[in-house]
């Protein structure tokens, strides 16, 4: 029997995951976005609805990541039909969890599920960087982890270049995110076009203890290298409202680290256990509430599946 809707969906993602700026990213467990797609008789991608995004998003699918990921699926498929997709956005925009990222995956997946899922789920990336190119370039710090789970080093856009790394047990995060948007164009025009020698070798330094640390599975290790970005961090942080705050608040709450999370303004906990990151997430709601900053706090682990079909019909 024919497939007639197919509803996937995709996690969000951290890129840089601290110090490794591009290089390595995480998908969380949670939240993420969800893409229903279902046949249309004429050929290519119609964007039905979006909710969730507060109608800031472009129905027009040659502009929207869930619509080119979506037709870029149908031309590797050879689709002589086409598909509706109706997007639920679990995640806020310009918020530094790879909302635009999760939207194409997501959409790539149900279309590939709605044809019976042909493409290994590898074989979908190409697809998905070309959504997540419409916003925020051809680079898979985002898409990488959402698409395929875990934690991810990514040293290019071709699948051969990414390369899953070990996940610690009892790894989980606290995220917030402060009611203030902080655009991808924004947060790159901000960075330094050189860094001194010093710097790169600190920096990259710091990124080889924390693979390292992670093939230990050493959370205080892996923390403390995450912590010790001297070049992103520092040309970001007056972007992030009460970063260095959040900083103090988080480790006297028991988190092992706090970072910036991709381009920001959420904010990522590095905690050791689900009750010492919801502990953490409280602490820094409370942050933010005080200072009558909006807010959203969440608890979450480790996607290590990544995107998944939730129901087909």
């Amino acid at each position: 029997m024919e497939i007639a809707r197919a509803q996937a969906f995709a996690p969000a993602s951290m890129g840089n995951f601290g110090v490794a700026f591009d290089v390595i990213g995480v998908a969380f467990a949670e939240p993420g976005d969800i893409v229903c797609a279902e046949w249309n008789d004429a050929p290519g991608v119609v964007i039905t609805a979006i909710q969730g995004d507060g109608g800031q998003l472009p129905r027009d699918p040659a502009r929207n990541t869930a619509g080119v990921a979506a037709n870029s699926v149908l031309q590797r498929l050879g689709a002589r039909r086409g598909v509706r997709l109706t997007v639920h956005k679990g995640l806020p925009l310009a918020s530094g969890l790879g909302s635009s990222a999760a939207s194409a995956v997501a959409a790539a997946v149900a279309v590939n599920a709605l044809f019976g899922e042909p493409l290994p789920r590898e074989d979908l990336l190409p697809a998905c960087l070309d959504g997540e190119a419409v916003v925020s370039g051809y680079h898979p710090d985002n898409v990488g982890p959402s698409l395929l789970g875990g934690i991810t080093m990514i040293t290019g856009s071709d699948l051969r270049e990414i390369r899953r790394l070990p996940v610690p047990e009892t790894l989980r995060f606290a995220l917030v995110t402060p009611d203030v948007a902080v655009s991808t164009a924004v947060a790159r025009a901000v960075l330094p076009q050189t860094v001194s020698l010093r710097a790169l070798v600190a920096q990259t330094g710091a990124v080889a203890r924390l693979v390292d640390a992670l093939h230990r599975g050493d959370l205080e290790a892996m923390a403390g290298a995450m912590e010790r970005d001297g070049i992103i961090e520092p040309a970001r942080a007056h972007l992030i409202p009460l970063l260095a705050e959040a900083r103090t608040v988080a480790k006297r709450a028991g988190a092992l680290g706090l970072v910036i999370s991709g381009a920001g303004p959420t904010l990522c906990a590095v905690c050791d256990s689900d009750a010492n990151a919801r502990q953490v997430a409280a602490a820094l709601g409370a942050l933010y509430d005080e200072a009558g900053i909006a807010n959203m706090t969440r608890a979450t682990g480790v996607s290590t599946c990544g995107a998944r079909v939730l129901a087909v019909e």
